[in-house]
C-alpha cells in the first residue's frame, strides 16, 4: 500500500508530533489504496458533501481574493455562537492562540497535566519558562484531581495553570462544577486556561463549558478549535472565550489578516448548515461507544473512557506500540498514533481516532492479525480465539 520504510522513517524523524497526513501521502509511492486515518482527530461527517461541493463551486474566488478582517469573521462567529464578539479572539488555529498567550500572558512558570496536548508543555518550553508537570497516575484512569492538580499548582507555585478538558490523549473529562470549583481555587493566580478544543464531541456538549464563566473571571480563557469539530485541520482556525480585557490584550497582538479565505467561507456557512453539524457530533459519539465496545472484545487490550472523538487504549504486555504502529500501517494500510513521544505516556499506548463503523471493522481485523496471528507473524505468543469465527478463519490465515 505504501512505500513502508519511506513512510515509518516520518515517524522515527519526529520526536514530538506524529507527520502531516501530506507527508505520508508524499511517502507513499507505489499508488496503493489510500490511509485509513485512525491518527489525525477531525470529525468524519462534516462538512457534509453538499459543502464540500459548495467549496469547490467557490474555490476560484476563495483563493484569489483577501479574506475580510479577523474582526468580521470573528463578529460572525459570535452571532452564530451567541457570544459577545468583544470576548472572542480568532486564531490560525488554536496553536497559534497558545502562542500567543504563552508570549503575552505567561510569565515564569507554567503548571499543566500530563500526558496532554503537546503545545501545552512545548511553547513554554521553548520560550525559556519552567513547566511543572502533573502526572495523571494511570493506575487511575488518567483521571484528573481538581483538588491535587491544585495542591500541586501550590506547591510548585506555578502562576499559570492548563486543563484541557477532555483531556487529549485519554478523553477524560471533568463535569462543569469540578471545573468551576478549580477556577474558584485559583483564582489568585495570572492566568488559568481550560482547553475545551474536543468538548464537542462529548454527551453533554456545550453543558460542560465554561466559556461563559471565563467572560466573567479577570484570569480566566477558554480555547475552542473548529478544524476538530469541523473535520478542517487543514483550514486552521480556532478561537478563544475571555473577559474583554483580556481577549482584548490577545487580539491587539494579532495581523489583521491572520485567517485565510476558506476560514471566513466556512464560517459564514455555519448557519445554514448547523443542524447538519449537530447531527454529525451526534453521530460520532454513537461510533464512540461502538468502538470502544469493539477495541474492549480484543485480550489484554485496555481502553480508556472518553468523551473526545479518539480513544486511547494500552497494548498488551510485551507489545511495542511503535512496532504495532509500523505493521498496520505496511500490511493494512492503517495509519495509529502511538503515544511514545508524548510526555507522561509511552509506546505502550495508541490514541485511536473514532471512525466509521466499517473502518473499526478494518482496525480491528488489522489488530487481531498482527497481534495474534499463530508462529512468528504475531507480537504476542499466546493462543487467541475471538469469539468471532469470520475474524478467526482470517486470522489464521494470515
Amino acid at each position: 500500500m505504501a512505500d513502508a520504510g519511506n513512510v515509518t522513517a516520518l515517524f522515527r524523524a519526529s520526536t514530538a508530533h506524529s507527520p502531516s497526513y501530506s507527508a505520508l501521502n508524499r511517502a507513499a509511492t507505489d499508488g496503493g489504496r489510500p490511509l485509513v486515518d485512525f491518527c489525525i482527530p477531525c470529525n468524519p461527517y462534516f462538512p457534509t458533501t453538499e459543502m464540500y461541493e459548495e467549496l469547490g463551486g467557490r474555490l476560484r474566488d476563495i483563493l484569489t481574493y483577501y479574506p475580510s478582517g479577523a474582526d468580521t469573521i470573528a463578529a460572525e462567529l459570535s452571532a452564530v455562537l451567541g457570544l459577545n464578539p468583544q470576548t472572542v479572539v480568532m486564531g490560525n488555529g488554536s496553536t497559534e492562540l497558545i502562542t500567543w498567550i504563552d508570549h503575552l500572558l505567561v510569565r515564569d512558570a507554567l503548571a499543566v497535566p500530563v500526558p496532554t496536548f503537546g503545545r501545552w508543555t512545548d511553547q513554554s518550553m521553548e520560550t525559556g519558562k519552567r513547566v511543572d508537570m502533573y502526572l495523571l497516575p494511570e493506575a487511575d484512569g488518567f483521571v484528573l484531581d481538581p483538588a491535587a492538580y491544585v495542591d500541586f499548582v501550590r506547591a510548585r507555585g506555578s502562576r499559570t495553570a492548563v486543563i484541557c478538558n477532555p483531556n487529549n490523549p485519554d478523553g477524560g473529562l471533568l463535569p462543569r462544577r469540578s471545573v468551576l470549583a478549580l477556577l474558584d481555587a485559583l483564582q489568585d493566580l495570572d492566568l488559568v486556561v481550560v482547553d475545551e478544543s474536543f468538548l464537542e464531541f462529548a454527551d453533554a456538549g456545550p453543558e460542560s463549558s465554561v466559556a461563559d464563566e471565563a467572560v466573567l473571571r479577570p484570569n480566566v480563557i477558554v480555547l475552542r478549535s473548529l478544524g476538530k469539530n469541523f473535520g478542517l485541520h487543514g483550514v486552521r482556525f480556532g478561537y478563544l472565550v475571555a473577559n474583554p480585557g483580556l481577549a482584548g490584550r490577545v487580539r491587539a497582538a494579532l495581523p489583521k489578516w491572520n485567517l485565510n479565505s476558506f476560514a471566513e467561507t466556512v464560517v459564514f456557512m455555519l448557519k445554514q448548515h448547523r443542524h447538519a453539524y449537530d447531527l454529525s457530533l451526534r453521530q460520532v459519539r454513537r461510533d464512540r461507544q461502538e468502538m470502544i465496545w469493539h477495541l474492549g472484545r480484543l485480550p489484554g487490550l485496555t481502553s480508556y473512557p472518553s468523551q473526545g472523538n479518539f480513544v486511547y487504549v494500552r497494548l498488551p504486555d510485551g507489545v511495542d506500540g511503535a512496532v504495532l504502529r509500523d505493521r498496520l500501517l505496511a500490511e493494512h494500510g492503517i495509519l495509529v498514533r502511538e503515544c511514545g513521544n508524548k510526555i507522561g505516556s509511552s509506546s505502550r499506548f495508541l490514541r485511536l481516532v473514532v471512525r466509521p463503523p466499517v473502518d473499526v471493522e478494518h482496525l480491528v481485523i488489522g489488530l487481531e492479525k498482527v497481534l495474534y496471528a499463530t508462529g512468528d507473524a504475531g507480537l504476542l505468543p499466546v493462543p487467541y480465539g475471538s469469539g468471532n469465527p469470520a475474524v478467526d478463519r482470517l486470522v489464521m490465515r494470515a
